[in-house]
């Protein structure tokens, strides 16, 4: 764990010198294998999603649960909300709120109770699910790449919990909580980029 904090810095340069979103395209080609690859091509989206396994694990059960199986179906509400292009608050800002929220709370290690963790995700799914919902019908095969949308997002969650729970000590916990300051300056930058879009 002592070299994630290097590891965040060049990720962080890297994200800055590169597109914020992974879904400022239109329109999206093939099916299960891009659906999979899509979540992995906007670091907005894949630092909420690791977010989310981080808090989670800090938060532990059943939260450590919950987090991640509430994200990906709020995220299918969004979606359906997306494609039928119902009223929504500014959905750039929304995604970038989360990656600043999200990435704070696992800065402050804020212990927060399960019916606002869960309300928190819940809400920043749904802002997440929106984006790409606009973008779904136009996909070659709509089924394939939600499902490996879907599977990717759980992915990246797992992953945020696997650091989480690796970090189960002084040092670790130190630098996970750095981490999650990163990813909250980041949101901060995606946030001006929301707001000048």
């Amino acid at each position: 764990m002592r070299n994630i904090v290097p590891a965040v810095a060049a990720a962080a340069l890297a994200i800055i010198s590169s597109p914020a979103a992974a879904h400022a395209g239109t329109g999206l080609a093939g099916g299960f294998a891009s659906g999979f690859m899509h979540p992995l091509s906007g670091w907005d989206h894949l630092l909420a999603m690791v977010s989310v396994g981080l808090w989670g694990a800090f938060l532990g059960r059943p939260l450590i649960y919950l987090l991640p199986v509430t994200f990906p179906l709020m995220m299918v509400v969004g979606a359906i909300a997306g494609m039928f292009a119902l009223p929504m608050p500014p959905v750039e800002i929304g995604i970038a709120l989360s990656v600043l929220v999200l990435g704070g709370c696992v800065a402050a290690a804020f212990r927060a109770p399960v019916w606002l963790a869960v309300s928190v995700v819940a809400t920043f799914a749904l802002f997440h699910g929106y984006a790409h919902g606009r973008e779904l019908p136009s996909a070659a095969d709509p089924i394939g790449y939600s499902t490996g949308f879907v599977l990717a997002t759980g992915a990246l969650h797992v992953v945020g919990i696997a650091i989480g729970l690796a970090a189960d000590h002084r040092r670790g916990a130190v630098a996970v909580r750095l981490a999650g300051g990163a990813i909250a300056v980041l949101g901060v930058a995606f946030l001006v980029q929301a707001a000048g879009a």
